[in-house]
């Protein structure tokens, strides 16, 4: 604080260096100030030759324009000093230019040639700064230097010109219009762009210009939705909007064939096959029309990239993503956005209006949604009296048979407020809930009742209003209502009420026939002093009895009549003219009055009460034409879904021409060594997983989670590598037969049969193809470093390492010399190179000869030491294994189908997930050709289909294996049941923790390679190779049995032996790259604890500690 005070005299104190002293300008806030002696200071600084005292002018300036202060006289003086060498002076009179240019332009384009070199200044902020004023100046003289500006900004170099040249788009357009054409060009050429600080700003430009346009958003579309999470919050709002109406042109309504399907499940289901085989035609035709829905990746893609933002802090952005949801999602999937719009409901009461609005409307038709937040929308005393009624909308739309009590209850606490708009809208809100929840009707009338006695007048006469239209349903049952309410003519002075009840007792005369004349007698003397409204019920009333009741009430009728004949009021004239020829007959009065029964005391059809929101989802959510209930100035209409998708291969991007070229060339330079070709093969499909920045966005939900530059290079590299897959599988087979012959002939004699090393040949060939595949992420990451002395240093090393080793340890340690490994890798090496010392994953046995978890620990005694033993793969953990719904009996016509993840590797290829599918048929009819066929998986993904299983008998089960690799990640597998008849599409989705294959190693060598993980990760960008985090640990979880069981449940991961009693370590390998994860869990005091997860793969790590901590806390 000690500073301020200097800062201050060095600034104002300027007179002691022999400067004037410039005061604050006693005339900008003056009544009596002069206009010609007006900022006269501020024009003698901004023509001084010091920057320093034209860079507080401008500050000066700036401030006023601030506050709100005209300063348009200073223009010329400012725009001198555009010219000004000082940056920040520079800067700063930009900001006022912007300001003042569209009304000084005469002045403005005097300057419009310091504009165009400020365009080409070395300075990005000056570069924008030029051409946002450029753009500011309003005259269609200068249009085509506008457009010259524009296209050049769209090629620089820097970002943010590139953004500030996509604002200018839209100026230009509302300039001039006939300059279309070659925007759009611009508009091109910017939404290709990979930037995310230009994402936005270029749909927005795009939404201004040519909304219509969406064959340009279709090579874009994955990118924005990649980029998505990381534009800035008011450029989300905007590609989240645009990208609303583009999916609803381009994808079908995941909602469509929800009744179709349930028809044709009960058709089939219940049918006999005899009136199936009738007419074949007829059966495929119907099988093509009840074809499962599947939904289009890409609208996925937009589900899964948006989720993550409704966490977002903006509140705008969370309601652009819930109203995504609303109008895309399929309604199993909608139920995600309530928790973040309640959310909300904590911020201003602004944001609280605007959510409301919208929760209203989408309460109506997703009231199951909101439900189990009811207690968010209870009325608090300091809501102001809008978001009270908007509460009250929500409650009664989510009122229901179950929680209606509790509904009621707080409405009876509601109509003691003292703000009476709130209660009548507390008292029309407990007449829809009568109205809609019938066994409620009777208690919500006896309560409205009993308000009649209210002291407050609006309280009474609101009651009366909503007790008439609920007698309307049930008149008979409650007269005695009728003549309390016809007691009340004395008391109730509010013209609505005492209409409503004249309209009741005239309506419903004939239950009150001696109450009914006497209300007609104290009316009549009233008349004249009525409202308008009261007067027009007398007249109806006294017509009614007229017809019903001649006796009592005919000169009481004419009386009225009379008076109505000289109202002022010519509505009352006219009526009680049409009145009294309709019911008093005459020889002049024609047919008419035969039916004046008919015409008054018609049957009348109870109002129907509703809510004010039922038909507002017709426009966007989140629009202002919702919030108006109205078409507000540039809404767009949101597009219905189309009846045929279009052709999705409009968004697929082509790989350039020259990757493909210098990827053949480097197959060419690598067929002389089979080795690394092979590698290749099965490397590409994991690296392209492991990038992809889907299966970040999806699951850990970060914000950083993917970036332009990536995204579009690992789409690349995937149709890159699966062209080069298939062109190499016939080279890879002839290869490793090769490797095969070569180790038969260096083997002098059969080795040695140990219970850690394998005897056989067979074995070690498996485990020789074992390696190599183990090798294939590596060699993707080192493939820069593939010389001949790299490979020989490895070598070198591995050979140094396993110097304690027995004689045939060592034959095959050079044996494996050829495997390339990277110098700043250590840990790469020894997974390499020992990686023969593995026992083969055992095929399935029966359980009872299968290595547990538990008996890790007993293992630690034995001979094993640090050196000669590398980390093993595990027996699997077998806990209570989850099963998971691929198919419903439903669904699937009488076939069900389930599947878990049964923990064992794979027999086929032990780079597979193992799937164990149970199917179930619960038909009455035989079931055959059960077959996998059509998977429709994403790049680098494999599945291995089960045997075709060639009938299933009805009520009887199969039991099949089938293996996935799903490279890494956790995205689904999508394929087809198909069945001699039918064809199902289903998908199954890993959770993290099956993923991996348990690791056996000692403690020293988990310390070992967590080290090791811990350096690597300080070389790396992001810093990072660990996730930490604390946990309070539940009771029933705070032994070493119950840990253990909740760890190995989440993931199948293998212990580690601790000498720490607080200390729990578990070891596993991912399934596709061998990549290690090791797991920390530390128990503290009491029920503190800290999980930490040592892993080069962090979106695996950050799933997986969510899952434990899940799992943890059960």
């Amino acid at each position: 604080m000690a500073a301020s005070p200097a800062y201050g005299e060095e600034k104002g104190g300027s007179s002691s260096l022999g400067e004037p002293e410039y005061g604050h300008d006693p005339a900008s806030g003056g009544i009596f100030a002069s206009d010609y002696k007006r900022h006269d200071d501020l024009k003698e600084m901004l023509d001084s030759n010091k920057d320093s005292l034209k860079l507080e002018a401008m500050k000066r300036i700036v401030a006023m324009i601030a506050r709100g202060k005209n300063a348009s006289d200073l223009f010329p003086a400012v725009v001198k000093n555009v010219a000004c060498k000082n940056i920040e002076v520079k800067k700063l009179v930009y900001v006022y230019l912007v300001r003042y240019a569209e009304e000084q332009q005469d002045l403005a384009l005097l300057s419009i040639s310091t504009f165009q070199r400020g365009l080409k200044d070395p300075n990005q902020l000056i570069r924008a700064s030029a051409l946002r004023v450029l753009s500011s100046i309003r005259v269609p003289i200068i249009v085509p230097i506008m457009m010259l500006a524009i296209k050049e900004a769209a090629s620089d170099m820097s970002p943010y010109v590139r953004k500030t040249a996509a604002h200018a788009i839209p100026k230009l357009y509302s300039l001039d219009s006939d300059q279309k054409d070659q925007l759009i060009e611009v508009i091109e050429k910017l939404l290709a762009d990979k930037t995310t600080l230009v994402a936005g700003s270029v749909v927005m430009a795009f939404e201004e210009v040519c909304p219509e346009r969406i064959d340009l958003i279709h090579k874009n579309y994955r990118k924005l939705c990649n980029l998505l999470i990381d534009v800035e919050e008011w450029g989300q709002v905007v590609i989240i909007n645009m990208l609303t109406r583009y999916a609803r042109t381009q994808f079908l309504s995941p909602n469509q064939n929800e009744s179709l399907l349930e028809e044709s499940a009960e058709k089939a289901f219940y049918g006999s096959e005899e009136e199936d085989t009738k007419d074949a035609k007829a059966e495929a035709a119907s099988l093509a029309k009840r074809k499962p829905y599947v939904m289009d990746p890409d609208h996925r893609l937009l589900l899964r990239n948006t989720k993550p933002l409704l966490q977002s802090r903006n509140a705008a952005v969370v309601m652009a993503v819930a109203q995504l949801y609303f109008h895309l999602a399929p309604k199993a999937e909608v139920g995600v956005i309530a928790k973040a719009l309640v959310r909300l409901l904590r911020s201003h009461s602004e944001v609280q209006y605007v959510v409301l609005q919208n929760v209203a409307t989408m309460s109506i038709k997703r009231r199951g949604m909101f439900e189990p937040y009811l207690k968010s929308f209870y009325i608090r005393s300091t809501d102001p009296t809008q978001i009270k009624i908007l509460k009250l909308e929500v409650l009664t739309n989510l009122a229901n048979e179950t929680n209606i009590s509790t509904i009621l209850r707080e409405f009876q606490t509601y109509i003691r407020s003292m703000d009476k708009d709130f209660v009548a809208a507390t008292i029309q809100a407990i007449g829809r809930c009568a109205t809609n929840i019938g066994k409620v009707r009777d208690t919500c009338l006896n309560g409205l009742v009993q308000l009649l006695s209210n002291r407050d007048e609006l309280v009474v006469a609101e009651s009366v209003v909503v007790i008439k239209k609920l007698l309307q349903m049930q008149p008979a049952q409650h007269s005695e209502i009728i003549k309390h309410m016809a007691k009340l003519t004395d008391n109730i002075q509010v013209p609505m009420a005492r209409a409503s009840i004249l309209w009741l007792i005239g309506e419903y005369c004939e239950h009150v026939p001696k109450i009914a004349p006497d209300v007609l007698r104290k009316m009549a003397k009233s008349f004249t002093n009525e409202e308008d409204i009261v007067k027009l019920q007398v007249i109806n009333l006294a017509a009614k009895l007229y017809l019903t009741n001649s006796k009592q009430s005919k000169l009481l009728t004419q009386y009225v009549l009379n008076l109505a004949k000289y109202d002022q009021n010519y509505d009352i004239r006219d009526r009680a003219r049409f009145i009294r020829q309709l019911i008093v007959p005459t020889e002049k009065s024609g047919a008419l009055n035969k039916y004046a029964k008919k015409l008054f005391l018609a049957q009348k059809p109870a109002p129907i009460l509703e809510s004010s929101f039922k038909d507002r989802d017709h426009f966007q959510l989140g629009s202002l034409s919702h919030l108006l209930n109205a078409k507000a100035v540039g809404y767009q209409e949101l597009p219905d879904w189309p009846d045929e998708a279009p052709d999705p291969s409009v968004r697929n991007v082509e790989v350039p021409e020259w990757t493909k070229c210098t990827s053949r060339e480097k197959r060419k330079e690598k067929v002389e060594k089979p080795f690394y070709s092979d590698s290749e093969g099965e490397s590409g499909p994991t690296e392209s997983a492991d990038s992809e920045p889907e299966s970040d966005s999806e699951e850990s939900g970060s914000s950083s989670s993917s970036s332009g530059s990536s995204s579009s290079s690992s789409e690349e590299e995937e149709e890159e590598e699966e062209e080069e897959g298939s062109r190499e599988q016939s080279e890879d087979k002839e290869e490793e037969e090769e490797e095969k012959r070569k180790k038969r002939k260096e083997k002098g004699g059969p080795r040695k049969a140990s219970p850690g090393i394998m005897g056989s040949e067979e074995e070690e060939e498996a485990e020789g193809k074992k390696a190599k595949k183990a090798a294939g992420p590596q060699r993707k990451k080192g493939h820069a470093e593939t010389s001949s002395e790299e490979a020989s240093a490895s070598e070198s090393s591995s050979s140094g390492s396993d110097s304690g080793t027995e004689a045939p340890t060592m034959v095959e340690a050079k044996q494996r010399k050829a495997i390339p490994s990277s110098k700043a890798n250590p840990k790469e090496i020894s997974l390499l190179d020992l990686d023969d010392f593995t026992p083969p994953p055992p095929q399935p046995v029966p359980s009872s000869s299968i290595i547990s978890s538990s008996l890790v620990t007993d293992l630690e005694g034995l001979t094993l030491t640090d050196t000669s033993l590398a980390p093993a793969l595990l027996s699997p953990a077998f806990g209570t294994v989850r099963t998971y719904e691929l198919l419903h009996r439903m669904a699937g016509e009488g076939l069900s189908v389930e599947y878990c993840f049964n923990r064992r590797p794979f027999p086929g290829d032990l780079h597979m997930v193992a799937v164990q599918i149970q199917i179930s048929n619960n038909t009455d009819a035989e079931v055959k050709s059960l077959r996998v066929s059509e998977p429709k998986l994403l790049a680098g993904m494999r599945i291995q289909e089960f045997p075709e299983i060639e009938s299933l008998a009805p009520g009887d089960t199969a039991s099949v294996v089938m293996g996935i690799d799903f490279c890494d990640s956790t995205q689904a597998a999508n394929f087809q049941l198909c069945t001699h008849t039918r064809h199902f599409y289903v998908s199954i989705q890993p959770p993290v923790g099956e993923l991996m294959a348990p690791v056996f190693m000692s403690e020293n060598e988990f310390r070992k390679e967590q080290e090791h993980l811990a350096r690597q990760g300080e070389g790396k960008l992001t810093g990072m190779s660990e996730i930490t985090e604390k946990l309070t640990l539940p009771e029933k979880c705070r032994s070493d049995h119950a840990i253990v069981q909740q760890v190995t449940s989440a993931a199948n991961v293998g212990r580690v032996p601790c000498g720490a009693d607080n200390e729990y370590r578990f070891a596993a390998k991912t399934v596709t790259s061998g990549s290690l994860v090791l797991i920390t869990l530390e128990w503290r005091e009491g029920a503190a604890a800290q999980l930490t997860i040592n892993s080069e793969k962090m979106v695996i790590a950050t799933m997986l500690v969510k899952d434990i901590i899940q799992a943890l806390a059960q």
